[in-house]
């Protein structure tokens, strides 16, 4: 296998997982949003990752792309707090669907998976760079 398209791949998982990365920033950072630009409370988001392909002769895989950034449609939390500037008529505030603790168990798993992808990065370079040094005897 190429060493160049082996090193493609590991960059766009780096990629990928650095926007999922910020994306579970921003939704740890909103965890308390009540009031969006939309007026609502803020909704979790999530990236989508889809297989990128790359033709050259052969359709052959060359690594991660974000297809795009879904809105997760579950139901807002709802908190009873009638001194809540954004309370309704009942006093239940509408809080963002985001689960905190679920957040940082994805942050943790994305870490991981940068990590990885950078470890096959280095590897493969030092395997090119060894490559390279063989004929320099």
């Amino acid at each position: 296998m190429n060493e160049f398209l082996i090193m493609n791949v590991s960059a766009s998982g780096m990629t990928a997982q650095r926007l999922r990365i910020d994306t579970i920033s921003s939704n740890i950072a909103n965890s308390e949003t009540t009031r969006t630009q939309d007026g609502g409370p803020y909704r979790r988001r999530v990236p989508v990752f889809s297989e990128y392909l790359m033709k050259d002769g052969k359709l052959k895989s060359s690594g991660v792309k974000v297809v795009r950034i879904e809105e997760d449609r579950s139901p807002f939390r709802l908190v009873y707090d009638p001194t809540h500037p954004d309370a309704d008529e009942n006093g239940y505030v509408s809080l963002p669907n985001v689960n905190v603790l679920r957040e940082m168990v994805d942050l943790i798993s994305a870490q991981r998976s940068y990590d990885a992808n950078v470890a096959a990065f280095n590897v493969t370079k030092a395997m090119v760079n060894s490559a390279l040094q063989i004929g320099r005897g």
